[in-house]
């Protein structure tokens, strides 16, 4: 029992010398080396919150702007790529329609997701509203943005035919905006009440509105009234009756004089 048990102990001394350090050395020697590169690039990175941008994605981005109007120069009028790294097609009204069919059913489009579609108004402009549609491709999980142009009278295409998700996107638009879009099915507010005048999101509608809602207690029901303000709008400057900040009141100039009138006295009865 005692020669085994001496045998063993003699086996296990024999794997301890025969397991070498030399690779825990490197091991950790190549930790080190990988730690300080981090700490290199964290000291090098002066803006860390701020989102990366990959220029390789960025080129890709470009060339496929460009294969897109060279597939479409009949619509295609500018392609730009703002925010560092986001695709923008700018069209023709006319090519709203062939554009985003041909960025839905295109085999390397396939932007099958309308994400978003709004306006922007901007009075100064000859066409002063903007339409903006954001699109998206689940298969190469990649977006894109058309824009286009109109005014208050022209009409647009409808892509309700290519995107049943633009039903009511086109509603909110042309209650927001009015924005008129030709061959929808269902073209009506959807946010404003029935009976609604103006279109909220133009920059010349006023932020109070034109009318009033209240419940009319003789009535027993909602009303819409005309707007009556409680007290007109008043219009504020720095100079105040009191003194909030006096060091920084600028002093009288010199050899001038500050006269307050005197109260009248009150004579005593």
């Amino acid at each position: 029992m005692a020669f085994a048990l001496k045998n063993v102990f003699t086996a296990i001394r024999s794997l301890s010398r025969a397991t070498p350090q030399v690779q825990r050395y490197i091991s950790a020697s190549s930790v080190l080396s990988n730690t300080s590169d981090v700490s290199k690039e964290k000291a090098c990175d002066t803006r860390p919150t701020v989102r990366k941008v990959d220029p390789a994605k960025v080129e890709q981005l470009k060339e496929f702007g460009q294969y897109i109007a060279d597939c479409l120069p009949k619509y295609v009028e500018k392609v730009e790529i703002e925010c560092r790294d986001e695709l923008v097609i700018m069209i023709c009204p006319d090519g709203i329609i062939p554009t985003i069919s041909f960025l839905k059913d295109h085999h390397n489009c396939q932007f099958d997701n309308l994400s978003d579609l709004t306006a922007v108004d901007v009075p100064s402009r000859q066409y002063r509203f903007e339409l903006v549609y954001n699109l998206l491709s689940i298969r190469y999980a990649s977006r894109i943005r058309v824009k286009t142009y109109t005014d208050e009278l022209t009409p647009v295409d409808s892509i309700y035919s290519v995107h049943k998700a633009a039903d009511w996107y086109e509603r909110e638009v042309w209650d927001m905006f009015g924005i008129y879009f030709s061959n929808h099915p269902d073209l009506r507010r959807i946010l404003t009440d029935y009976g609604f005048e103006g279109h909220p999101l133009r920059k010349d509608f006023p932020l109070t509105g034109y009318v009033e809602v209240r419940y009319d207690d003789e009535k027993k029901r909602v009303v819409a009234e005309p707007l009556e303000l409680a007290q007109e709008y008043r219009k504020f400057d720095l100079s105040a009756p009191w003194e909030q900040f006096p060091n920084f009141r600028e002093s009288a100039p010199k050899g001038s004089s500050v006269k307050s009138t005197p109260k009248p006295k009150i004579a005593d009865k």
